[in-house]
């Protein structure tokens, strides 16, 4: 498996893609007792006075709101004014930061554990992997088999695009090759497959800020919440220190969701009682700016995209994240529920419309997922899949890797 994570060397971005990967460990489920949580409710100036102050309005409210004085029962444009840039501010850009060089090392997934992974990925894309591999045997290369394809490959969510361009990629390899074999096409597909999935496999990029800010969006039930909890714990294991900020506001107890993942990872979480998600957001920055920490993510309240003010809640959070820092948010990472089939795609346009998507997550591919979706996105938003996850466990959430995705797609 690649590496994912990694530093980012003084060199031109362009030539990043070319620097070989190192393996992410898979991490093993911690028993012990967890660490008491650092649970922040406020302002992040109470908690750094030399940071910078957010505009009075705001400030008057956040106070208000500790003291007891009101108490907002939905959080709305009202509940957060936006800060203006202070001149005699110092604005964090990338000038500012000391890119370090070296490369965060990875020791490699033990061959159990590996094994152990590809079964579970394999089982969850069974359904997928039955009805394309079953095709191959003893058939005949006629059109008969490539309208038995053809369904296979639009019953496995890929798509109409997707699926005609498969075909016709492979009606043309069969001939150009000369193939006379079923399993041969069966081969020939898995290429084409590998060659429209790779795209998709990108290594994430630490250190080219300080701090690098995630912000996480995602319908309800994807799995957002515990997606965030897995990370964090990945991130920590390449030395990157984390800030969660409880953004959910919407939804009951996922303030308190979050606090869990914070305790079982030993992280800070910034929240507010009945808070506007763009305040927390912005709090999280400058407390993270204030304790030199690594990473911070920034949780939001899960939304259907035809659910327009929440869209417009959405960039709100985006817009006020940049005034806390002027190059974030550095990561806005859509998760995606991977049984969602031919949803996930519209959910992967409206998303990408609405904030500028630079990466996905694809949870739940333990159930009856059926993993075409993702040639379907690879042909229509081709936006790199950072993680993919088949279970509960944190060692579930693996990088995505294109030749083992197909592998269980076939095998």
């Amino acid at each position: 498996m690649f590496s994912f994570f990694k530093k980012k060397p003084k060199t031109d971005p362009a030539v990043l893609p070319e620097v070989q990967a190192e393996v992410v460990p898979a991490l093993p489920v911690s028993h012990e007792a967890p660490a008491t949580v650092d649970v922040i409710v406020g302002s992040a100036a109470s908690m750094a006075p030399d940071m910078p102050e957010p505009v009075a309005e705001a400030k008057r409210t956040w106070l208000d709101r500790l003291t007891g004085k009101t108490v907002a029962t939905e959080p709305s444009e009202k509940d957060y004014t936006e800060p203006a840039i202070d001149a005699d501010e110092p604005v964090l850009t990338d000038e500012n930061v000391v890119e370090e060089e070296e490369i965060i090392e990875a020791a490699p997934i033990p061959a159990e554990q590996k094994r152990s992974w590809l079964t579970r990925l394999k089982s969850g894309l069974s359904k997928t992997s039955s009805n394309l591999t079953t095709l191959f045997i003893g058939a005949k290369i006629d059109d008969d088999l490539y309208d038995e394809l053809e369904s296979a490959l639009l019953v496995s969510d890929a798509g109409v695009e997707a699926t005609h361009f498969l075909l016709a990629s492979l009606k043309k390899k069969v001939k150009d090759e000369k193939l006379t074999e079923a399993q041969q096409v069966k081969a020939a597909l898995r290429t084409l497959l590998i060659d429209l999935l790779t795209p998709l496999q990108k290594p994430m990029i630490l250190g080219e800020h300080q701090p690098m800010v995630m912000m996480i969006a995602g319908v309800n039930g994807a799995g957002k919440t515990t997606t965030i909890g897995k990370l964090a714990k990945h991130l920590q294991a390449h030395k990157q220190s984390v800030l969660l900020a409880a953004g959910d506001t919407f939804r009951a107890a996922a303030r308190e969701q979050l606090t869990i993942w914070g305790e079982r990872n030993n992280v800070t979480v910034i929240a507010q009682e009945s808070g506007d998600p763009a305040a927390v957001a912005f709090d999280a920055v400058h407390s993270a700016q204030a304790r030199g920490t690594n990473v911070v993510m920034v949780d939001t309240a899960g939304r259907l995209p035809t659910q327009l003010h929440l869209m417009d809640e959405l960039k709100k959070i985006k817009r006020v994240i940049t005034k806390g820092m002027a190059t974030a948010p550095h990561e806005i990472l859509l998760v995606i529920d991977g049984n969602t089939g031919q949803n996930a795609l519209a959910q992967v346009k409206a998303f990408d419309d609405a904030l500028g998507l630079t990466g996905l997550v694809i949870t739940k591919l333990d159930g009856t997922a059926k993993g075409g979706v993702l040639a379907a996105i690879a042909t229509t938003r081709a936006i790199p899949v950072y993680f993919i996850g088949v279970g509960e466990q944190i060692e579930d959430l693996q990088p995505f890797d294109a030749v083992e995705f197909v592998d269980a797609l076939l095998s």
